[in-house]
């Protein structure tokens, strides 16, 4: 798909996506079905001239049977007519979807003006999507690879350096000296000590749409300047902030504001200074149609019936 649809030209797709689409608030709710290799999920859309749906497994097993964790197929249909238009893998559309979301929070939210310092959690396919995107929204001056797997790092860091970027193997305190901090994992339970997160560092977690796991500390939510894709889609999912709030740490109007907010330019003046961004992502629907629907163009496609 990457010779199709760059990283920045998605990120601009989903922009366009919240100036001319349907509100993120509306977006149909995920569903998701527990079975006996994991969980499926069904994600459906529409918006003008397109709708489509992703059906979606994620196999906590497969890894080990040298398998994607995530699995799936993405189909597109003409609006008007429900005709079928295109049928895209939708592992690899979630490998381009998402980093294109978080990229796109990092062009209102991460610092300008210098090369920047990223930490980036987890080695997998998310890594690498994450790395490229945000490449196409910031100049890194360093990035530092944490996670589990010691080959990994050393593939990512490796993968990095032929970019250009100079790249090594980090641990969860180089968050200390981080300006970004990319969370693309599967843990359930926080990554790194929140209270090292320097004021002004952005995070971005990614990793988990379950309300009972997390990537980032209640530490780090509670003094951090919260953005989400959708208030009701963060308040039913993002365990990152109901864990927090379920403690007592934080209430529902913690959320400073969404990405709609940021690209029509909503919440710049309501940000607080001194502080970690936290940007906390659960992945919607209505991502995953724009970026099909740019696809599906970019490859000569129209939706004429």
């Amino acid at each position: 798909m990457a010779d199709l649809l760059t990283p920045a030209a998605a990120v601009d797709a989903l922009a366009d996506a919240l100036r001319e689409g349907p509100d993120p608030e509306g977006c149909p709710q995920r569903t998701a079905l527990a079975v006996p290799g994991g969980e499926l999920l069904l994600m459906p859309a529409a918006s003008g001239a397109y709708a489509g749906v992703k059906v979606a497994g994620v196999a906590p097993g497969n890894p080990a049977r040298g398998l994607p964790r995530i699995t799936g197929s993405y189909l597109l249909l003409d609006g008007p007519t429900l005709r079928p238009l295109a049928l895209f893998d939708g592992a690899a559309l979630t490998a381009l979807r998402t980093p294109a979301v978080s990229a796109l929070a990092l062009r209102h939210l991460a610092p300008v003006g210098r090369p920047l310092r990223l930490v980036l959690f987890g080695s997998g396919p998310q890594a690498y999507g994450h790395l490229e995107a945000t490449r196409a929204v910031r100049e890194l001056a360093e990035v530092v690879v944490v996670a589990r797997d010691p080959a990994g790092v050393e593939k990512l860091v490796a993968h990095a350096r032929t970019r250009g970027v100079p790249a090594r193997a980090g641990g969860p305190g180089d968050v200390a000296g981080a300006d970004l901090v990319l969370c693309c994992t599967t843990a359930r339970e926080p990554l790194f000590d929140g209270r090292l997160v320097a004021g002004g560092a952005t995070v971005v977690a990614v990793g988990s749409h379950e309300p009972d796991a997390r990537e980032v500390d209640t530490a780090l939510v509670r003094r951090a300047a919260v953005y989400v894709e959708s208030r009701a889609a963060a308040l039913r999912e993002a365990g990152d902030l109901l864990i927090p709030e379920a403690e007592g740490a934080i209430g529902p109007g913690h959320i400073n504001g969404t990405l709609a907010d940021l690209v029509a330019g909503r919440s710049a003046g309501a940000r607080p200074q001194g502080c970690p961004q936290l940007f906390k992502s659960v992945g919607m629907a209505w991502e995953d149609l724009a970026v099909a629907v740019a696809l599906y163009t970019a490859a000569g496609g129209n939706g004429e019936t």
